[in-house]
């Protein structure tokens, strides 16, 4: 790697970086004021014009309150925690692709930090890795309810990880490549028997799709699988020892793993960057790549909201109504959906 190549891939990490802790922030402004306008009521509104100013006060709030360690508590690990939380959910993004490329100064630019040939268990493999800060933070607080969101939220990961995995190997199959990039080119096509539709995951794989969807809810603990923290049974569950910046890290890695949750959902099933009907040959580069990103953040952004909208209209399961659904209903969809997909591929080159 030349000191140009590494200065642009440092500059696009801290772009990334930015981008995701900022809309972090402010992912958290949103729901509280979407959540507001759901239940009739007003939301934040005294910080800043219309509350804007909420998540600062909000991270002013955390950085100054009173860094509290409990006695009881196994110290290296309650530490360690919150960090193991934290730093997979903002490094899963690294190889997701938000634009095609650009050309800046005479170099071309590809819009993603790692273009690898094994981006999607990269994914797979990095986001898994954050189950371990849960499950040590549930451990290390010695806490019964924090033992008990702990224990839930390792068997709500592996219920739902099973689905997750194998509703994209019907993707895998349609597009045949597990790089990222690579599986949103193919998706600029149109389809071969509805040419009025893009060839994205969606159409290809609308069962697939709405696994990953219901898994990717449960893989981030939100409602209605929000069990690890269930407050009415568990308190707070795995965080309830926690308080200051350590809670606030268990806090913003749910919101970072939502956003690229989000983006990954966009990349896989909606074209990612890919803008469908809309001829750009006649703009300018910098215009094409503009497009291409704001393509991308528009469907992130959806998924960020449906995120919000679900939390904020579907009540929680019951948790044996939750692990009958990950084994009973999503792992026989998921081996439903790969056969027919094979089924369907050795008929059509058969």
């Amino acid at each position: 790697m030349t000191i140009a190549e590494l200065i642009i891939t440092l500059i696009k990490i801290g772009f990334v970086l930015f981008v995701i802790l900022t809309g972090v922030a402010y992912y958290t402004f949103a729901e509280r004021k979407i959540g507001g306008w759901i239940q009739d009521r007003v939301g934040p509104n005294r910080a800043g014009p219309w509350g804007i100013l909420q998540p600062l006060a909000d991270g002013v709030k955390f950085l100054f309150k009173e860094d509290v360690i409990p006695h009881h508590v196994d110290k290296p690990l309650y530490v360690l925690a919150p960090a193991l939380a934290m730093i997979p959910a903002l490094i899963t993004f690294a190889v997701v692709p938000f634009g095609s490329r650009i050309t800046l100064f005479g170099h071309k630019i590809p819009l993603q930090i790692a273009d690898v040939n094994i981006g999607l268990l990269y994914i797979f493999a990095i986001a898994s890795l954050g189950i371990y800060g849960i499950v040590l933070a549930g451990w290390s607080s010695n806490n019964k309810y924090s033992l008990l969101g702990a224990l839930r939220a390792s068997a709500q990961m592996i219920s739902y990880e099973l689905s997750l995995g194998l509703s994209i190997v019907g993707v895998l199959m349609v597009f045949g490549t597990l790089r990222l990039n690579q599986i949103v080119f193919h998706q600029g096509a149109m389809l071969e028997w509805f040419p009025y539709l893009p060839r994205w995951g969606v159409f290809v794989q609308p069962l697939g799709f709405l696994i990953f969807l219901i898994a990717a809810f449960a893989e981030t603990n939100r409602i209605p699988f929000d069990l690890p923290e269930g407050e009415a049974e568990i308190v707070a569950g795995y965080h309830t020892e926690y308080g200051s910046m350590k809670f606030a890290f268990f806090f913003m890695a749910e919101y970072a793993n939502m956003i690229t949750s989000s983006a990954v959902i966009a990349t896989l099933f909606f074209g990612g960057w890919q803008v469908p009907y809309l001829n750009l040959q006649a703009f300018s580069p910098l215009i094409i790549a503009i497009i291409h990103i704001a393509s991308f953040t528009v469907k992130t952004l959806f998924f960020a909201f449906l995120f919000i909208w679900v939390r904020w209209t579907i009540p929680r399961f019951r948790y044996d109504q939750l692990m009958g659904l990950g084994w009973k209903v999503m792992l026989p969809l998921a081996l439903l959906n790969i056969l027919i997909t094979g089924l369907i591929y050795v008929v059509k080159y058969a």
